[in-house]
Parts: C-alpha cells; structure tokens; sequence
C-alpha cells in the first residue's frame, strides 16, 4: 500500500525541511543549561534569533522551556499548532522558520509527520508555552542530511511557540445519512475508530465530482482557509482496491486545505462539518488526471471515505 500524503498535499516542513530567509544570529554564548541562547526576540509570539551553540553539542534531546504556559499538556495524538525557527548547533543562519511566512504550522503530536525530536520533546509541554529543543542527529535528519543547510550528523536546534491543541476523536460521530443511490459506493457507519467499508457498484463512475454524507455532524463548516485532521479510506473504482489508508498506519493526517493539490479532495471537503463522514468520488480531471501516480492508473476514478475528526 503506498502513502500518497505527499500527492495530496504540498509536502510539509519537517519531513522536507526548506531553507528560508538569511537571518543572521550572534555568536553569544550559549544558556547556562547548554541550549544556545535566544539574543533577540524572546518573548512568547516574536520571531526569535539564536546563538551558534558552544562546544560539543549534547548527545541527549534537551527541552528548555523558555516561558511557560497555561494551557493543557501535549499528549500524542493531539492536533497542535506551532509556530517555530530551526538551525543548525553550529550555524548562525537558520534553515526555516514559520514566523516569516505569518502562517502557524499544523501536525498531529507522534503521528511521525515531523523529526522524532519534535515528537518526542513537545509531549508534556503545556500550550501558550514556548520551548527550544535541541536535537541530537538521531532524533533529527541522522546521516543524511537534507538538503544543502542540514549536514549529515548534524544537531538541531529549535524555539517552538506552541500555539493551540486539539484532542483528536476516534471517530466519526454523526447521524447515518441514507445512502439511496445504487450507482454509488456505500461506505460503512461504524464508530469504533477502525476503518469503514467501502463497496463500489458495478457500475460506471460519475462524471462529477461526489461529496455526500455519511454521517452527518453539528460541527463548524469547513472553509479553505482551515487545517483540518482527518481519517481515511482511498480506492481506485475501477478494481476496488484500496491504495491508501491511514487506518493502516493508526496515525491522522492534517491536510491544509489551501496547499491541497487533489482538486476533488479539497472541494470535497471544503463546506462540510466538523465530526462527520464524508463519501468523495472524484473524476480523472479532478484527481490525477491522464498522470498514472505511484500505480494508480492513468484516468482513474478515486473514491475516499474521509472522517473530519477536527479543524485547526
């Protein structure tokens, strides 16, 4: 089965970390507990600067909490937003940050959408705080590197605002909504969090695109302009299979639907509610068109049933 995140959306941070701005930092030293210093911008909202790290880095991932908050401890499975800036021990250049750009970054705590240093340091730290990490290669890029700003080996160093937290349903939790056309999938109105069945007609697919509840909840509408979590089911109509599944890994996406880039999926899910389950079928022109994508074919139909589980 392959993940086709990275189809759907424009690839986010972490995962693919993209250089950004030419933000010089000073050379002061380093916090007495051995996390370089935060010499401009301190306060909790300000697009911080940091000092290039002293000496040798620690092994271990450090978490220092600049300010604290007082909002709810992080827990996996949270849907956070964080605004940040990363950069190297040994650098006074920062690779990315998310203050420049004026947009929060959106991801769901240890679902493996970010570096395991993230995942791992932001649990149990309370919203409203800021946080500066410092990651050992192992819980970072490791031998590889990315890119031309992160060397293989190298240890990382972030200051993470964290912005707001979201406890993350199972499932679905709508009212059935019948399901009367024959010509369509019928997808499954289970609430125990495990993926809901699909069977696909023998029949030809729609020409245009479908969006119809399943379950159908009370929730905010959702607008392009949100993040939202989501659980998932995707076929191809043609032969029914199933091509990918977030239900197999146990680990919610977060889609920003503004950077969504399967047509179908996006309008599909933008104006309905928050907590409800979603049938999509979408038309070659609205999926991947005549482009056969990671063994989907060329002019395929996709079907998806889609849990809106939050908004961001």
């Amino acid at each position: 089965m392959r993940r086709l995140a990275g189809l759907l959306v424009v690839p986010l941070l972490l995962l693919s970390a993209v250089a950004c701005g030419d933000d010089k930092a000073s050379d002061s030293a380093s916090s007495t507990n051995g996390a370089p210093a935060i010499t401009a911008g301190e306060k909790f909202g300000e697009k911080p600067t940091l000092a290039k790290g002293e000496g040798d880095p620690p092994k271990e991932l450090k978490t220092e909490v600049v300010s604290e908050g007082d909002g709810a401890k992080l827990k996996n499975g949270d849907a956070i937003q964080v605004s940040y800036l990363g950069q190297a021990w040994d650098s006074t250049k920062p690779f990315d940050n998310s203050f420049d750009r004026k947009q929060p970054f959106d991801l769901t705590l240890g679902a493996g959408m970010v570096i395991q240093g993230w995942d791992k340091g932001l649990v149990g730290q309370k919203v409203g705080s800021r946080v500066e990490l410092v990651i050992p290669p192992d819980l970072g890029y490791g031998k590889q590197g990315q890119g031309e700003d992160i060397k293989p080996d190298a240890t990382l160093v972030f200051v993470v605002d964290i912005l707001k937290a979201t406890q993350i349903p199972a499932s679905a939790e709508g009212t059935a909504v019948a399901q009367d056309n024959i010509d369509l999938p019928k997808v499954g109105t289970n609430t125990d969090g495990k993926a809901p069945s699909v069977k696909i007609p023998k029949a030809d697919p729609p020409k245009k695109l479908v969006s119809d509840y399943v379950l159908e909840a009370k929730g905010d509408v959702v607008k392009e302009t949100d993040s939202v979590v989501v659980n998932y089911v995707a076929l191809v109509w043609k032969d029914g299979k199933t091509f990918d599944s977030t239900y197999q890994t146990g680990k919610t996406q977060t889609f920003p639907l503004a950077q969504v880039t399967l047509k179908g999926l996006k309008d599909g899910l933008i104006g309905k509610t928050v907590g409800s389950r979603v049938l999509l079928v979408v038309p070659p022109d609205q999926g991947f068109a005549d482009q056969e994508q990671q063994g989907i074919p060329a002019n395929s139909t996709l079907v998806f049933a889609v849990d809106i589980l939050a908004k961001m």
